[in-house]
């Protein structure tokens, strides 16, 4: 059991392999409770292999995932459904379920997961729409919706069953500067409002500079380099120089 209360995600010393194609190699990297963490990599380096590690989709073949004390690779079904309630996950697409409206997307995760009055759950639904400014498009259908409107309501969805870490895949992917820097100011807005930990894989270095505490840098299934963007943003090392350039 992770004893460090203060530590919402511990990553320690995880390794993945795919036949003869080493991903991860020892991978070590931790985000205390409030803080958000952003993962630089180019394309195929493994940062999706660690989201996908992180919420149990992925088996490592060693080392430990620690979230809010729990070692996800060594819990069973039952756990790992119930670990998941507090995680929330921003997929790149949003992925939304397009036959739904907008309103049955965020009631989806209530209605299956907590046991909630109708009234409870037309409230909590309102109210994750009101945070990401999309109360008046509650009973549009995802086809009515812009990419970042798409991106919205996702982030909605992620946060409504009050996750305590928030893992976001590209979550400015596709958008347009102006966009993009809303849904970054939304990431903000909810680490604040919630408190939650995040951990952001992102290419958009305008996103990774508004919202990240830390800074790491993936190279060769490696972490070369860990930092505060300031620090990070300095590096004379090339790999890494490459990302501000």
């Amino acid at each position: 059991m992770n004893k460090r209360k203060n530590i919402a995600l511990d990553v320690i010393n995880v390794s993945k392999s795919f036949g003869s194609t080493t991903i991860l190699k020892s991978i070590s990297f931790e985000a205390v409770r409030g803080e958000t963490v952003v993962l630089l990599g180019k394309s195929g380096t493994g940062k999706s292999v660690i989201l996908q590690c992180i919420v149990g989709l992925l088996t490592p073949d060693s080392g430990d995932i620690f979230i809010l004390g729990q070692n996800i690779p060594q819990l069973d079904y039952d756990a790992l459904q119930e670990i998941r309630k507090k995680i929330g996950f921003l997929f790149q697409s949003g992925a939304l379920y397009d036959s739904m409206s907008v309103r049955d997307n965020l009631e989806f995760p209530l209605r299956r997961h907590e046991i909630l009055t109708e009234k409870e759950i037309e409230d909590r639904v309102k109210q994750c729409l009101d945070d990401v400014g999309l109360l008046s498009s509650i009973d549009k259908m995802p086809s009515e919706l812009s990419g970042g409107m798409r991106k919205r309501v996702g982030l909605a969805r992620t946060i409504i069953l009050k996750p305590e870490v928030i893992l976001y895949d590209e979550p400015t992917t596709g958008l347009d500067p102006a966009t993009s820097r809303e849904i970054s100011r939304l990431i903000i807005k909810m680490q604040e409002k919630l408190k939650v930990s995040s951990l952001i894989v992102t290419h958009d270095m305008e996103c990774v500079k508004m919202t990240a505490n830390k800074v790491l840098v993936l190279k060769d299934g490696t972490i070369c380099a860990s930092g505060a963007y300031a620090e990070i943003s300095e590096s004379q090392d090339e790999f890494v120089k490459s990302f501000f350039e």
